[in-house]
C-alpha cells in the first residue's frame, strides 16, 4: 500500500505544472518547515510528506490541490479529501453608517465613493488562488492604489517568494484577505478592482464567484 501510495503521490506531483508545484510547496509551509520545502524537488516533496503523514500525505495534498482550484487533478486520480469546512459567516453591515472607499476601513482604497452593498460571499483561499493566476505585471500598482497596501509589504512578500509572480499575486490578495476579516467578500473584491487596469476576465470571474 505504501508503494502504490510513493507512486500516485509522485503523478500527482508530476501533472503540475512548476509554478503550481511551487504553490503547492508554499501552502504546506504551515504543516512542514519552509526549510525543507522550498529547495525539496518532486520526488524529494514526496518522500517528506510520506514521512510527514504517513497513509495521510494523499489526502493532505488533495486538501492543497482544493486551494489551487485544482478539482480536476483530485477527480482524476481519486484522491480521498476532508469534509469542506464551513467558511466563517460574514456579519450583516452596518447600513446606518455607510464607508467610503478613502475611509481605511472600507476595504478599498481612494475614490470617495461609497462602497455597494456587501455581498455576504466570502472569498475562500481557492479563490484567491484562481484570482492570483489571472493577475499581470501590474501587481504592485494594483496593491497599493486598489487594496491600499503599503510598498514595503509588496516588496517583502517578493522577496519571500522569488521568481514566482503567482505567489506574489496570492499573497498581496491574502494580506488585503486577512485585514477585512468578514468583510474580504467576492463584491468588495470587485469594487476595488474595478478601477484598476486589469484583464476583464478578472472582474468576469468575479462576476461568476458571486453567483456561487
Amino acid at each position: 500500500m505504501a508503494r502504490d501510495e510513493r507512486a500516485l503521490l509522485l503523478e500527482v506531483h508530476q501533472a503540475l505544472p512548476e509554478e503550481q508545484f511551487q504553490s503547492l510547496k508554499f501552502l504546506l509551509e504551515g504543516q512542514i518547515p519552509a526549510g525543507l520545502l522550498l529547495p525539496a524537488s518532486r520526488p524529494e516533496l514526496c518522500r517528506i510528506l510520506l514521512q510527514r503523514f504517513p497513509g495521510n500525505s494523499l489526502r493532505v495534498t488533495a486538501g492543497i490541490l482544493r486551494q489551487l482550484g485544482r478539482l480536476d487533478l483530485i477527480q482524476h486520480f481519486q484522491l480521498p479529501l476532508e469534509e469542506q469546512i464551513p467558511e466563517e459567516t460574514p456579519r450583516e453591515p452596518n447600513r446606518d453608517t455607510p464607508k467610503l472607499r478613502g475611509d481605511p476601513t472600507s476595504g478599498c482604497r481612494p475614490g470617495g465613493i461609497p462602497d455597494p452593498p456587501v455581498n455576504p460571499r466570502r472569498l475562500a483561499e481557492k479563490d484567491l488562488m484562481q484570482i492570483a493566476q489571472r493577475l499581470g505585471k501590474e501587481w504592485q500598482e494594483v496593491g497599493i492604489l486598489h487594496l491600499g497596501l503599503e510598498r514595503s509589504r509588496l516588496e517583502q512578500i517578493q522577496e519571500e517568494n522569488p521568481g514566482n509572480p503567482v505567489l506574489w499575486n496570492f499573497e498581496m490578495l491574502r494580506e488585503w484577505w486577512r485585514r477585512e476579516r468578514h468583510k474580504a467578500t467576492v463584491s468588495q473584491l470587485r469594487s476595488c478592482l474595478e478601477p484598476a487596469r486589469l484583464d476583464p476576465g478578472i472582474l468576469d470571474f468575479l462576476q461568476s464567484l458571486q453567483g456561487n
